[in-house]
């Protein structure tokens, strides 16, 4: 991490400190233990607050996501927001149910206090129309690669050279084709490119989810400085 981030994290860390508890020692901008909920496959319900549908996606986002989030938001027209409460899974899979958010008019994406969204998460939240994240909501980045799983590395090693040669081979083909699929959708959502130079590939490429220190949690005020959350369009 550059030290450019300093300022930044410092601001981060007084606002999870005072909102969501204690912060991460590995890395001040985040809390210690994200609320990103469960290791199952995202569930999608619905249900009422404040007087607004509102769909809660909750889970690991897995290969059946996308058909299964159209066909919830098809059962219930009443349904004005999508509240995210994540820690990712496959990376396809969150751009296209952002693609599929994105193509119903008007729909909010929403971030609610105490919850993380992370990963493959974040592609999913700025399919939104209009986007939200709530004062003690955590947006969490880091940089995208296919090397989170572990074990598939660790074969390649035991198997020996040329395994491992082969699989650094795919990774580096398919990270190269993600990256280039990550920054056609940042532009066709709106974000701004400068998401992915100056904080999401400043990360290390790691396996995120196991070592905090390459995270990233984006302040209210960088949220907006690249439009992860737009600006609040005045009504007509």
């Amino acid at each position: 991490m550059t030290i450019r981030f300093i300022p930044r994290a410092l601001t981060a860390l007084v606002c999870f400190g005072l909102l969501v508890g204690a912060t991460d020692p590995n890395n001040p901008t985040c809390p210690a233990e994200p609320n990103w909920g469960s290791t199952d496959a995202m569930a999608l319900t619905t249900a009422d607050r404040n007087g607004t549908r509102v769909l809660l996606a909750e889970g690991r986002i897995d290969t059946s996501l996308p058909e299964r989030l159209r066909a919830a938001i098809e059962a219930d027209e009443m349904i004005a927001e999508i509240w995210l409460k994540s820690r990712g899974g496959n990376a396809s899979a969150g751009n296209e149910a952002g693609r599929i958010i994105r193509s119903y008019r008007g729909m909010l994406t929403r971030v609610p206090s105490g919850w993380t969204c992370f990963s493959a998460c974040n592609f999913m939240f700025m399919g939104g129309d209009r986007r939200h994240v709530d004062v003690g909501g955590v947006f969490m980045v880091h940089m995208f690669t296919h090397t989170s799983d572990r074990w598939i590395i660790d074969d390649a090693v035991i198997d020996g050279s040329q395994a491992t040669t082969e699989l650094i081979a795919s990774i580096e083909q398919s990270s190269a084709l993600l990256a280039t699929e990550d920054n056609d959708f940042l532009i066709r959502m709106g974000i701004s490119r400068k998401l992915l130079t100056d904080i999401m590939y400043q990360q290390k490429a790691v396996s995120s989810e196991d070592d905090p220190s390459t995270r990233y949690c984006l302040s209210q005020s960088e949220v907006r400085e690249y439009n992860v959350v737009p600006e609040e369009r005045p009504a007509p």
